[in-house]
């Protein structure tokens, strides 16, 4: 990772409202070295979400709050931006609806943002639907326009990420129960996708396919860390089993992270609660370090 290219933003951001792991993870990242990859470590955005009401309306828990976190989120990553030009920004989290507050930010400098949206679930849970009410259900479906009107409406003009420039990668499609199938099947066909399965098979490959389809334009890279195996990752909230090792990782971001395209990347859903010996945050920095230019 050339140190000189970018800067750091964290994000303790936990939609569920309980202070779980997430939100601890930008500082335990940083125990583990985290900062010394960037030229820059701006700290944390007042990111912090501590609310436990479900919006009757939209079935979204925490939405006030949520919504605060992400313009304030937002706020910061701009003025990061604004203030280290030519640096790209590593945003690490908190949960992956941390995107609610990082594409808004991305807009305000180009009208069209791709993502490559690297992540175990689909997140494209229907709100009302939703077991939880939690953002990270749904933080996909948001950006690209199908959500709650209050989140949706974050980035300005809908969608933020238009449903063509985002690409859905290492998420699980075999032995799904019925909810599970339910969000798969909510997907739009213009999104594209590469599952856990055609990771596993050719991780390079696939990255470097996911690179080229979005090579005409700026893109974001992000990675929820619930799309690794749990054997190789269990410091997660939602595991699954199905994914790809540590290894296959690597070899995917590679040609992601390398696009001439990249605008910046952001990593999210990380338990150091789970962690107890840090051998886990230590992978994630090693990770960063081997991926990112």
């Amino acid at each position: 990772m050339n140190q000189s290219g970018w800067f750091l933003l964290g994000a303790p951001w936990d939609c569920s409202g309980t202070g779980r792991g997430e939100q601890a993870a930008p500082a335990a990242l940083r125990r583990a070295g985290l900062s010394t990859l960037v030229a820059h470590d701006l700290g944390d955005a007042a990111a912090v979400i501590d609310s436990r009401r479900r919006d009757p309306d939209t079935g979204i828990l925490a939405l006030p709050e949520t919504v605060r976190a992400a313009e304030a989120l937002g706020e910061a990553l701009a003025a990061g931006l604004r203030d280290h030009p030519g640096r790209r920004p590593l945003v690490v989290g908190g949960d992956c609806s941390i995107l609610l507050g990082i594409v808004p930010a991305l807009r305000h400098r180009s009208d069209r943002v791709g993502l490559w949206f690297v992540d175990g679930h689909p997140d494209y849970i229907d709100a009302l639907a939703s077991s939880t009410g939690e953002t990270a259900d749904l933080d996909l479906a948001a950006l690209t326009g199908d959500g709650p009107a209050p989140l949706v409406a974050l980035a300005g003009a809908a969608p933020a990420v238009p449903a063509e420039l985002a690409v859905l990668i290492g998420h699980r499609t075999r032995d799904l129960d019925p909810d599970s199938a339910a969000e798969l099947a909510r997907v739009p066909a213009a999104l594209r996708s590469l599952d856990a399965d055609a990771v596993r098979r050719d991780p390079a490959g696939a990255g470097e396919r996911a690179a080229k389809w979005l090579a005409a334009h700026p893109a974001w890279l992000h990675v929820d860390l619930d799309v690794l195996d749990p054997k190789a990752q269990p410091a997660v909230t939602y595991p699954q089993p199905g994914g790809p090792d540590w290894d296959d990782l690597t070899a995917l971001l590679r040609p992601l992270a390398r696009s001439p395209r990249l605008l910046g990347a952001s990593v999210a859903d990380f338990r150091p609660d789970l962690d107890p010996t840090g051998a886990l945050a230590a992978r994630i920095v090693a990770l960063l370090r081997d991926v990112l230019p």
